[in-house]
């Protein structure tokens, strides 16, 4: 069974910085390609951000590229999203997923996420 546990959300200030994390269990996380969505009140998931099995390889949105840097510790089954220059358009629940975009949409590919609020 998958299970994904987010940490690190919170209140910060527009242009201020925050890392938020995610501790991966139940699956061969060594071998599995890691993505980051979000998902604001009364909006759709949007995809963030995409990293390969061994960290060689990260893909992002156009939103937040240059902002943010996903990453990964394979000996510690975790994943990180360091996230720099945050707006209150980043304002969101952060979901840290098993895999790529859209089966990153299935619930039981997703954790419960962790929220980030960007203050104006």
């Amino acid at each position: 069974e998958v299970k994904l546990v987010e940490s690190g959300g919170g209140l910060v200030q527009s242009g201020g910085s925050l890392t938020v994390t995610c501790e991966a269990s139940g699956f061969s996380f060594n071998d599995a390609i890691m993505s980051w969505v979000r998902q604001a009140p009364g909006k759709e998931p949007e995809w963030v951000s995409t990293i390969s099995p061994n960290g060689d390889a990260t893909t992002y949105a156009t939103s937040v590229k240059g902002r943010f840097t996903i990453s990964r510790d394979n000996a510690k089954a975790t994943v990180f999203l360091q996230m720099n220059g945050l707006t209150p358009d980043d304002t969101a629940r952060y979901i840290c997923a098993k895999g790529m975009w859209p089966r990153v949409l299935q619930k039981e590919n997703q954790g419960q996420g962790t929220q980030v609020t960007v203050s104006s």
